[in-house]
C-alpha cells in the first residue's frame, strides 16, 4: 500500500514535511493543511507559503481546500494549477465544532443534495484532478451508503475514508467492519473506463485509502491483511507522535535517537527563521512535543520542562535532557 501523510493545521507545513523528507524518507504523499477561500481572499499568505513550490521539497504534494462554495474551489484549484500542481483534495472530513457549523468539511455531510450539487459544479468548473476526503456522516452513518453513491457518480482520483462520523471527532475506535463493506462495494464490478462526465466513476473506479488510528507497525500490519483492496493508508496523528513510523513501516528501520534529535533541530531552525524570533517557534515546536511526548515514557519531568519553558536555552535543555540516553525512541 501506499503511505500518505494526513494534514494537521498549524503542524504538517512545508517546514515540517520537508524535515520529514530529509531525515525520514519513504512517504509516497503528502497533503497540505487545508486552505480555506472565502469571499475576501483565495489564498492567504500562510497559505500561499505553504503551497509555493519553492518552499516543497517533497515528491508528491497535493493540496487540500475546505469549502462548501464551488466558486471558491474552483479559483482555488485554478490558482494552485498556476503554481503547477495537478491535484487537489476536498476536505470532507474536518470534525471541527467551527468548521461544521459553516456547513464545512465533515458538516456537508449532512446535506447530500448540497454536497452533490458541490460536486457537479466543481467538476464542471476545473480539468484538475480532485480527490475526496470523507468521514462516515455527521452524527450517525445512516446515510453513508448515499454518499457514497454520490461520490460514485464523479471521477474522483482518489477516495480517502476515516470510519467515523462528524460527531465521533476521534473518540472511540474507527468502524472498520462498515470501512471494509464501503470497499467491497465500491470495488465490486470495476472496470477499466474513461471519461470525466459525471457517473464515469461508476464504471472506472478509483483507488480507496484508509486513514485512522494506525499508530504502530503493528496497525498498519493488521489493517493490510485485513483489507488487502485498499491501496492506501494516511497516518495522521501516529505518524506526528513518531516522526519515523512511516519509514519503519516501509524499511523495518527503527526511529534512531540521533536522527530524531536532529529532525526536531532543524524543524526549530527553520521556525525561528521564519518567524524572526523564538516565541512562535517555541510554541510550535510545544504543539510537537503535545504528540511526541508519547515516545519517551517516564520523561514525564523533562516533558513538563519543555512546556513551561519561556527561552531557546530553556527549551534545548529540556529537550536535550529528554533524549539523553535514550539510544532509541
Amino acid at each position: 500500500m501506499k503511505l500518505y501523510l494526513a494534514p494537521m493545521e498549524g503542524i504538517t507545513s512545508y517546514i515540517y514535511r520537508n524535515a520529514l523528507e530529509k531525515y525520514f524518507p519513504g512517504t509516497d504523499r503528502y497533503f497540505t493543511p487545508f486552505i480555506a477561500p472565502d469571499q475576501n481572499k483565495i489564498l492567504r499568505t500562510k497559505e500561499r507559503r505553504d503551497v509555493l513550490p519553492e518552499n516543497n521539497r517533497v515528491p508528491d504534494l497535493v493540496p487540500q481546500i475546505l469549502t462548501n462554495r464551488a466558486e471558491h474551489f474552483i479559483q482555488t484549484a485554478h490558482m494552485l494549477q498556476e503554481f503547477g500542481y495537478e491535484e487537489v483534495n476536498l476536505n470532507l472530513g474536518c470534525p471541527s465544532a467551527p468548521v461544521v457549523s459553516r456547513k464545512r468539511g465533515s458538516g456537508l455531510l449532512a446535506y447530500p443534495d448540497e454536497l452533490n450539487r458541490l460536486l457537479e459544479q466543481i467538476f464542471d468548473g476545473t480539468d484538475i484532478k480532485i480527490s475526496v476526503k470523507t468521514r462516515l456522516g455527521k452524527d450517525s452513518t445512516d446515510g453513508v451508503f448515499e454518499l457514497m453513491e454520490i461520490y460514485r457518480q464523479y471521477p474522483l482520483s482518489e477516495l480517502i475514508i476515516h470510519p467515523r462520523t462528524q460527531k465521533d471527532f476521534y473518540r472511540g475506535r474507527p468502524d472498520r467492519e462498515l470501512f471494509g463493506e464501503l470497499l467491497d462495494e465500491w470495488k465490486k464490478g470495476v472496470s477499466v473506463g474513461s471519461g470525466n462526465e459525471p457517473g464515469a466513476n461508476r464504471d472506472r473506479g478509483c483507488p480507496v485509502c484508509y486513514n485512522g488510528d494506525i499508530f504502530t507497525e503493528d496497525d498498519y500490519r493488521r489493517l493490510a491483511q485485513e483489507f488487502p483492496q485498499a491501496d492506501a493508508v494516511m497516518l495522521g496523528r501516529g505518524a506526528i507522535t513518531d516522526p519515523g513510523l512511516i519509514r519503519r513501516i516501509r524499511t523495518g528501520e527503527k526511529t534512531d535517537r540521533k536522527r530524531l534529535r536532529a529532525f526536531c533541530g532543524e524543524v526549530l531552525e527553520e521556525y525561528r527563521e521564519i518567524f524572526g524570533e523564538d516565541r512562535n517557534a517555541l510554541f510550535r515546536m510545544k504543539e510537537l512535543w503535545v504528540y511526541m511526548a508519547a515516545l519517551f515514557p517516564g520523561r514525564e519531568k523533562e516533558m513538563k520542562k519543555i512546556r513551561k519553558s519561556s527561552g531557546l536555552a530553556e527549551y534545548n535543555a529540556a529537550v536535550d535532557a529528554v533524549f539523553d540516553g535514550e539510544e532509541y525512541c
